[in-house]
């Protein structure tokens, strides 16, 4: 029976999926023996796993609960500007090869890992600074989302969003700082599973019964919401997405995780294509929501990123709903998760180290884990002040894509890249977005495109007007070649032997 409100059993079987979460971390703790481990589960994960990280990853809590607030409130909008995300996605699975041959060759664990190895110290600390900031913006979309849902289940007991925000910084601390990114892929796993089967499935599929069937969805479907079009915010939006794709810290730091080029690239690559498959269905339920959700009902949540569960709750029935709310929880998390470990390891492993890089493998290990308590405090404190989910996001990547999306692609690409150029860049990226942003209040997301423009130019321009050392620039890239022949090999080797077949060296 469908109940239109959160009962009793639904609470539980959510509040079981957390505890779970919060058990998986603490079993495969064990798992975390070095600082390889923590930061990227020891390079051991297959194309199978990596799919599942990744597109738990992308489908976050503004992927999910923040487009379709999108889709609900602008229609076509949601699927315009996810687009381009994955178009980038796809473009950055061709070259995650290579990503992970860095890895391995020059054993990089990060992007500002690599950023030393091209440009020198000065400029990792820089980018350093700028992904923690990043990714802690990030985080505190997630837990926007969080706290909205969590404050919607607890309506009935008096629990706050407030509360919820903190319940969900508690849980997201407790898995990551515990085992690192073996708990982060793990947790990510199962949750990707309860996305596909609870969310992506079970809500559009129980939509259309509900409306009885696609030609009375279609039949009362209002044109603006099904309309493609363009405007100046959508455009900003999409080079936000687009830039910030090719250099997402938390999708590199999973190529570096791959066991070889080949699982980084299939893993990306399949990711990709399972999230390409949800584009459609999220706009889907933001827009069915008009049909079977009264509009009261969102308004009383206070904000369209309860679409989702709104819809949930107006359709499902007893445990059902439960499970469908836990599998939309899943999805934040496992995105907030993501972004935590990538935030945590930039700031232990990327700034501290690198002025301290006498320390103890046992106290970076510390340390991480007190950083993976710190940092969602200050992701708590702008989910807190900010209460859109989609905003935070766009203003987090927009900041990143200025400041790093160009010099990330340059280092790992382009010879005349030089360090002058990607400090340069880096700083008027960021001077750009931020004025754009509180000085300028230029609108939509056309603060983000100014600065990844000002970023290119000065990227370009610095670089042909100032030398490095060519030495250092041609042993890099044969070192990379070599390293990326070698694993090719080995790889071949690989499976050569699983078909019972040999190989000349």
């Amino acid at each position: 029976m469908v109940h239109n409100q959160i009962h009793t059993i639904d609470l539980l079987i959510i509040a079981a999926y957390l505890i779970a979460m919060v058990l998986i971390g603490l079993v495969v703790v064990r798992k975390v023996r070095n600082m390889d481990d923590y930061y990227l589960g020891g390079r051991s994960f297959g194309p199978l796993v990596l799919m599942a990280t990744v597109c738990a990853t992308i489908i976050g809590g503004s992927g999910l609960m923040g487009r379709a607030g999108v889709a609900y409130s602008s229609g076509f909008k949601a699927i315009m500007t996810a687009l381009p995300y994955l178009l980038g996605m796809f473009i950055f699975s061709g070259f995650a090869g290579r990503i992970s041959a860095v890895g391995t060759t020059f054993n990089v664990t990060s992007i500002p890992d690599l950023f030393e190895q091209r440009f020198g110290k000065s400029a990792k600390v820089m980018l350093g600074a700028l992904i923690a900031f990043t990714m802690m913006g990030t985080v505190a979309s997630q837990v926007t989302a969080t706290a909205t849902i969590i404050n919607m289940l607890g309506n009935e007991i008096g629990i706050s969003y407030e509360a919820g925000a903190i319940i969900a910084c508690l849980v997201f601390i407790i898995y990551t700082a515990t085992s690192g990114l073996f708990g982060v892929i793990y947790t990510d796993v199962f949750q990707f599973v309860m996305l596909i089967l609870f969310v992506y499935i079970l809500i559009p599929a129980s939509s259309l019964a509900k409306l009885g069937g696609m030609g009375n969805f279609l039949q009362n479907l209002a044109p603006e919401l099904s309309t493609p079009y363009l405007d100046g915010s959508i455009v900003g939006d999409i080079i936000t997405y687009f830039v910030f794709t090719l250099a997402g810290a938390e999708m590199w730091q999973r190529a570096f995780a791959a066991k070889s080029q080949k699982a980084a690239k299939e893993g990306l690559f399949l990711g990709t294509l399972v999230y390409g498959l949800t584009i459609p269905l999220v706009w889907f339920m933001g827009v069915v929501a008009h049909q079977l959700v009264p509009a009261e009902k969102i308004i009383a949540y206070g904000s369209t990123d309860a679409v989702v569960p709104a819809l949930a709750i107006e359709i499902l029935p007893v445990g059902l709903t439960g499970l469908a709310l836990a599998g939309i929880l899943s999805v934040i998390m496992s995105t907030a998760d993501s972004y935590l470990i990538v935030s945590v390891q930039t700031c232990v492993h990327d700034i501290y180290k690198t002025f301290k890089p006498g320390i103890s493998e046992k106290k970076e290990l510390l340390l991480t884990r007190v950083f993976a308590v710190v940092l969602p405090l200050g992701a708590l404190i702008i989910a807190l002040y900010i209460k859109n989910a989609y905003n935070i996001l766009m203003f987090a990547w927009s900041f990143y894509a200025a400041a790093a999306g160009l010099p990330a692609f340059a280092a790992l690409y382009w010879k005349k890249a030089t360090k002058q150029a990607a400090i340069v860049s880096s700083i008027v990226g960021t001077v750009l977005v931020l004025a754009t942003y509180f000085v300028w209040n230029i609108g939509g997301t056309w603060y983000g495109a100014i600065g990844m423009l000002g970023s290119t130019i000065c990227m370009v321009v610095v670089s042909l007007f100032t030398k490095q050392d060519s030495k250092d620039s041609e042993a890099f890239f044969a070192a990379l070649k070599n390293g990326m022949n070698r694993s090719y090999k080995i790889e071949d080797k690989a499976v050569a032997a699983q078909a019972g077949m040999s190989t000349e060296d």
